[in-house]
């Protein structure tokens, strides 16, 4: 697992800035895109199908006991809904249930692959459609379908059991076939959305990343661990975060998009459309490395692509705002300034999060540390506004006529305007006055 990591994390910073760079073409073949979103709500789908024909076959092949197949694995796995009515009577009438065996292990087998590869995709195309056809264009979609199979390969042989050869047959089958799909859809996708570089447009996008994040968690704590009979008290949570993501995805799609955004923002927009990038490739790499590997590494692969988007976004930021070291030192001080407040804010809400899977406590915490970087970001580039605002000298009514919003990078060369006309009164004053002393005899 430990090499996976590594050479995932090379992998993605060697090739993530060629598939940023690349702009695919129109798609030579003809025919429908399918939305990322779409495919991910397919495939849950097929996921909660799965379980429901593997309680049949438990409980008339096994007569509702699991342990044929729960001693392999750690426990957690197989709180089955035996005892739900309608399963049962489904049970009672299903012609030739012998044949649901696939459904133990083989059928998920296939799925979580494109579970995962969609969910991402998603999350993806609602930062950015172009940044998520990029992506799925690139050289990145198959690298990563090759570091998830291998993922999931290296887990199914660490937990083996009488399925296992099965298993990574199936999978490697998945990771051929599921990013040719992701691929075809993406060349035909022609959405234009993106989140908004604003305090508003950076806060929905985060939102919905945390309501997809605990609608994944809830697909896997009661289907991919197939737990079925955990539904019932999952649900209302599940109806929860998804009535959110449905507002916060109707709110994006109203949200303007500024035409001049905030320094701050415009960097925090930046950082994120490049850590998607980079994460894409060693996701799940650095997510099982906690559990099945080195958690050092794993934390210190995570460091590192942040660290690697957030000096790559502000190369970004400080080419288009056409700033000098000034611009790049106040931008280092503001970037300290939120992540030392987001990273107070996160530890605050993990300590108050009850421990159950550690996903949990990441999600909660993630959330936290986004949403206060936000949030500082945007009183900064708020204090920007008002001192650009005042920022007005008495040369004329042109100046008064300026707009009010102005970027960091204009309000540094307004006043080192200001400064340089000053200079210039004053040495004119100085002038005028050597001169009438000169005058005098």
């Amino acid at each position: 697992m430990d090499s996976v990591v590594i050479v995932s994390a090379a992998s993605a910073l060697a090739l993530a800035l060629r598939g940023l760079g690349r702009r695919p073409g129109a798609s030579s073949t003809r025919g429908c895109s399918v939305s990322p979103l779409v495919a991910l709500a397919v495939t849950t789908a097929l996921i909660y199908v799965n379980q429901v024909l593997f309680t049949v076959y438990v409980l008339r092949v096994h007569g509702g006991d699991t342990s044929f197949i729960a001693r392999y694995l750690p426990t957690g796995w197989f709180d089955l809904a035996t005892h739900n009515p309608v399963l049962r009577s489904l049970g009672r009438v299903f012609p030739a249930p012998e044949l649901l065996a696939p459904s133990v292990l083989r059928v998920q087998a296939f799925l979580e692959l494109p579970f995962v590869l969609t969910a991402f995709a998603t999350v993806a195309r609602w930062f950015d459609a172009d940044l998520y056809r990029r992506i799925a264009c690139s050289a990145l979609l198959p690298l990563a379908s090759v570091s998830y199979t291998v993922v999931f390969c290296l887990v199914e042989w660490d937990l083996r059991n009488p399925y296992t050869n099965d298993d990574l047959v199936i999978r490697a089958m998945s990771g051929v076939i599921t990013p040719l799909f992701l691929a075809r859809w993406a060349a035909r996708d022609e959405g234009v959305s993106r989140a908004a570089a604003s305090v508003w447009g950076l806060l929905v996008f985060i939102g919905s990343l945390g309501a997809l994040g605990v609608l994944v968690l809830v697909v896997y704590d009661t289907a991919l661990l197939y737990n079925l009979g955990r539904l019932d008290d999952r649900l209302p949570v599940a109806m929860v975060a998804g009535s959110a993501l449905i507002g916060l995805r109707r709110a994006a799609a109203r949200l303007p998009v500024p035409s001049s955004p905030g320094l701050s923002s415009a960097f925090v927009w930046q950082v994120l459309r490049h850590w998607l990038a980079l994460f894409f490739v060693p996701a799940l790499a650095l997510r099982y490395a906690i559990m099945f590997g080195t958690p050092q590494l794993g934390v210190a692969g995570g460091m590192l692509i942040a660290a690697a988007a957030v000096v790559l976004a502000g190369r970004d930021v400080m080419a288009t705002s056409g700033g000098g070291w000034r611009l790049a030192l106040v931008l280092v001080g503001r970037v300290a300034c939120a992540v030392l407040a987001g990273s107070v804010a996160a530890y605050g809400v993990a300590a108050l999060t009850p421990r159950s899977y550690y996903e949990v406590t990441l999600l909660t915490s993630a959330a936290a540390f986004l949403v206060t970087g936000v949030v500082v970001c945007g009183l900064l580039d708020f204090r920007d506004q008002v001192l650009a605002g005042d920022g007005r000298c008495d040369d004329g009514p042109e100046r008064h006529r300026q707009p009010g919003h102005l970027g960091l990078a204009r309000l540094l060369r307004l006043q080192a305007g200001q400064r340089g006309e000053a200079a210039a009164v004053l040495e004119q004053r100085r002038s005028r006055g050597r001169g009438r002393r000169q005058a005098c005899p």
